[in-house]
């Protein structure tokens, strides 16, 4: 993981929530378990339900021009580095003894 300085970890966006006193009870309860402050527990099920969310997304829209330009490097042969090239142009370590 990439280092990051205080200020990029400096938390400053804000949400306000409403929740019934059953939820609030709820999520007080999940936080309590896993041993986290409130919000960190509510701000850490949160991002972990939304990469869910977004890993599931499966349709995108594409204007035209740029449809064609994706579909175009798709259909491009792939690029092959010469040392991936060379690595599997050696005998194999098992069959070189």
């Amino acid at each position: 993981m990439a280092y990051e300085t205080p200020d990029a970890l400096a938390k400053s966006a804000r949400f306000h929530i409403r929740a019934t006193d059953r939820q609030a009870k709820l999520i007080r309860a999940g936080a309590q378990r896993k041993g986290l402050k409130l919000t960190d527990y509510i701000v850490d099920t949160l991002c972990a339900q939304a990469e869910m969310d977004l890993a599931g997304q499966n349709r995108f829209v594409l204007p035209k021009e740029k449809w064609n330009a994706f579909l175009k490097e798709l259909d491009r042969p792939p690029k092959v580095p010469a040392g991936l090239k060379r690595l599997f142009s050696r005998v194999p370590v098992a069959e070189s003894r």
